[in-house]
């Protein structure tokens, strides 16, 4: 048997039928390995490089809140490309005839137009070239998240899906903690920094392309309904697929609200000042280590006992819990206790929340369509973030008010996803 056969697992079903073959643990480590490569090249940049190129900008200003709403700004306009291309990428990713499949043509061509905007930002000044080039790379992180995400649908059974979404979910982790090495510890220049992000973007994605099987479609087989049309999943008639969106949306607004500043709260709140970075990393280690590991441990057991709310709900109060830890205690060492139930928190809403998403798409036909509807949810209260939380923390003149939000946000998002019917 030839190596690429050994670690494939062709689909030996219609593309439109709920998959029952059990995918591989090397299908997974190619999926997860994909994933890596991904975060790598969209929270890199999101935590470490923009901001220090937009404070670059800015530079000179008496208020520390202005190169956080510059930021805001340029991640709050590419955020507005991000939500046009997630579903109509989703779309054309569900009406692809390629030999190739349905999918990888578009993990490909979106990780090359992804890698070319993070190469271009690494040799650019100024605001508006910094932000049409953000704009660009995100509409290839939107096609490739597009396309990896309906794979689950397409081939992975819903008794794995748990586990599968887990090593969708770790190496967002894994992926803010290289990235910011490359960009703090390693490499001296930013330029260097998007060099590498955009290689290993590609590389990373390769495994996919080589040993992911898929049974392409003929042009008869194409879903009918135009794109306008599409973009509308009606709560009435799907409503289980509307408590989903809107308790992802809840619950990312939240935990973007409560993570986006804290770099901000140690210097200015807890008054580590320049020294804040060294502070911020080992609470950024202890949190993403928790992510992992609950991601795995508890996607795992979700498949095992076919239960996704409970950990859903748990999973987001948690996250509400840290909130309320920031609010109310304003110590260093407290933090530590925040950030590992923010890490188990979001660590289990990541991979059952994943995993209930994908039980609740409305049409298998449209599986990277809705989808990309979905990951609308996930993805862009992270980049409205940054903006409005240094707007509410001007207005109310400190973080306390930010963290009872984000808190707030979070528990509401718990208590929408327990309206699910249709999925345990």
């Amino acid at each position: 048997m030839s190596h690429a056969a050994s670690v494939s697992t062709p689909p030996s079903v219609a593309p439109f039928v709920e998959p029952q073959r059990a995918v591989t643990g090397a299908w997974i480590a190619a999926f997860a390995a994909a994933w890596v490569g991904v975060w790598m090249g969209q929270l890199g940049p999101f935590r470490v490089a923009l901001p220090l190129q937009v404070a670059a900008e800015v530079d000179g200003t008496a208020n520390w809140t202005d190169p956080v709403v510059a930021f805001g700004v340029v991640s709050g306009i590419a955020g507005a490309a991000m939500i046009l291309s997630f579903p109509i990428a989703g779309y054309l990713s569900d009406r692809t005839t390629s030999k190739l499949g349905r999918r990888r043509p578009w993990i490909l061509g979106g990780s090359i137009l992804f890698a070319v905007g993070l190469l271009a930002l690494g040799f650019v000044q100024g605001l508006v070239l910094i932000t049409v080039l953000w704009a660009l790379a995100l509409v290839g992180f939107s096609a490739v998240v597009a396309a990896l995400t309906a794979l689950i649908n397409d081939q992975v059974p819903v008794r794995q899906r748990g586990w599968v979404s887990g090593w969708l979910s770790s190496p967002r982790a894994v992926g803010i903690i290289l990235g910011a090495v490359l960009f703090t510890l390693v490499f001296t220049t930013v330029t260097v920094g998007y060099v590498v992000l955009a290689v290993a973007l590609v590389v990373l994605v390769v495994p996919v392309m080589l040993f992911v099987k898929e049974t392409p479609i003929t042009a008869d087989q194409r879903p009918a309904g135009s794109l306008l049309a599409g973009m509308w999943v009606s709560p009435k008639k799907h409503p289980d697929f509307a408590w989903t969106w809107v308790s992802g949306f809840l619950v990312n607004a939240g935990n973007a609200l409560g993570t986006g500043l804290l770099l901000y709260y140690i210097a200015h709140e807890l008054e580590f000042g320049d020294q804040a970075r060294q502070a911020f990393l080992p609470l950024i280690v202890v949190y993403l280590v928790c992510v992992v590991a609950s991601a795995l441990i508890l996607g795992r057991v979700s498949d095992r006992i076919a239960r996704r709310k409970v950990f859903v709900i748990w999973g987001a109060l948690l996250q509400a819990l840290s909130a309320l830890v920031l609010a109310f205690f304003t110590d260093y060492t407290i933090t530590f206790a925040a950030a590992v139930f923010l890490g188990l928190g979001y660590g289990a809403y990541l991979s059952a929340g994943q995993a209930l998403a994908t039980q609740v798409i409305p049409h298998a036909h449209h599986r990277a369509k809705d989808l990309g509807i979905m990951n609308v949810a996930y993805q862009v209260p992270v980049a409205m973030a940054p903006l409005l939380g240094a707007l509410i923390v001007a207005a109310v003149g400190g973080f306390s008010g930010l963290f009872l939000l984000a808190g707030f946000l979070t528990a509401i998002g718990a208590a929408v996803i327990a309206l699910v019917a249709k999925v345990k």
